[in-house]
């Protein structure tokens, strides 16, 4: 088993569930164990290691290779520890058929497993960078509220690019979209469902914004396009509303998941919602629901001299986007360079039967040795 490969099964039979999704007694919940390990690990191979208090009992884990000389520029790795929930069985990590499976084997822990396996070989060998310092950066929270990597940026810390884990099948992006979610809600007037016509019935109103939400505002969006990314979407995941069936109901609410592409304004995106509706005669109030702070797409220029070694390391021709939100987004934001890649298919994360392929670890595990080793 190579090291890569252990340190995977090593860290999938070690639970770090984000306790936004678990009750705070238990003892799968929070990221302590997995950024203890990680420090022990790192330590062992001669890394500098400190930890970042986040949250209370949850830190970002940060190990350092200095280079020889005088530090001049800077790269980070930046996966993160936290999971989503699952079975026991999930937690315990088995290999079959040339894959890894278990809770987080791709979404990120395969990316840990590659990124700090590939910076020991790199910390072991003589030829470490001269003038690059290389800084791995456990974050926390990701899968939540993006505590780890918000609380990073906002630290202060500066970086010339950080390379963020997630499964993408080892391809380097440089494009991913934001992610807005929405509460919409209308209010009707309650009354005897025996004599409906006194009242006014908010679900009835509610079902009229949602047929036009995914299908003439949807279709608006396909229209509005990005080279990497496709096209913005909108999605309604949840809808509530009514008490009983002999009351005409006075509110109804959903909850929207609306992707956002860069060039999009998180502020531009809810009025122009509003706006849709009430042009079409029709009225909701509108809430913000996911996070006190923004989730902003991403948008690195593949032309930065540090993005472009890495394509030529990875051999990759062009660099891709992906659907989904990252750290990225909020490294970026702060004036950090950021792409994402990392072992594994996002189709597989947060399935019951999560995997990652011991073939892109290892050549993954090549690829960032090759890059990391080709740095000033």
């Amino acid at each position: 088993m190579t090291r890569t490969e252990k340190l995977l099964h090593d860290l999938i039979a070690l639970p770090s569930v984000n306790p936004a999704f678990l009750p705070s007694s238990d003892p799968r919940a929070g990221e302590n164990r997995v950024a203890e390990f990680l420090a022990a690990t790192a330590a062992r191979a001669g890394l500098s290691v400190e930890f970042q208090e986040v949250l209370p009992g949850r830190s970002n884990l940060i190990a350092r290779l200095t280079p020889s000389g005088k530090v001049r520029q800077r790269i980070v790795l930046a996966p993160h520890m936290d999971t989503v929930g699952g079975g026991d069985k999930q937690f315990t990590p088995r290999r079959k058929a040339g894959r890894i499976y278990g809770r987080g084997a791709c979404d990120t822990k395969g990316s840990i497993a590659l990124f700090l396996s590939a910076l020991i070989e790199l910390a072991s060998a003589k030829g470490r960078p001269t003038s690059t310092e290389i800084v791995f950066i456990a974050l926390v929270d990701e899968e939540s509220g993006q505590a780890g990597s918000r609380f990073l940026a906002k630290s202060g810390f500066k970086a010339d690019l950080a390379i963020v884990g997630e499964p993408t099948g080892l391809q380097i992006v440089t494009a991913h979209k934001g992610d807005l979610w929405l509460q919409l809600e209308t209010k009707g007037r309650a009354a005897h469902g025996a004599r409906p016509e006194l009242g006014r019935n908010a679900v009835h109103l509610m079902a009229r914004i949602v047929h036009l939400l995914e299908t003439d505002y949807a279709k608006q969006l396909r229209h509005r396009r990005h080279p990497l990314l496709r096209h913005a979407t909108i999605n309604v995941g949840a809808i509530s509303g009514g008490r009983q069936p002999n009351i005409v109901p006075d509110r109804c609410s959903i909850l929207i998941d609306r992707r956002t592409i860069p060039g999009e304004n998180d502020s531009t995106v809810k009025r122009e919602i509003l706006r849709f509706i009430r042009r079409r005669g029709l009225n909701a109030s509108m809430l913000d629901t996911k996070n006190e702070e923004p989730a902003p797409p991403l948008e690195t220029n593949p032309r930065l001299p540090f993005v472009q070694q890495f394509l030529r390391c990875a051999r990759q021709t062009k660099p891709a986007g992906v659907d989904f939100f990252s750290d990225a987004g909020v490294l970026a934001a702060a004036g950090i360079p950021s792409v994402v890649f990392g072992p594994g298919d996002i189709a597989q994360a947060h399935t019951a039967d999560e995997w990652v392929a011991v073939s892109q670890l290892e050549r993954g595990a090549a690829m960032l040795i090759r890059y990391l080793s080709s740095l000033p």
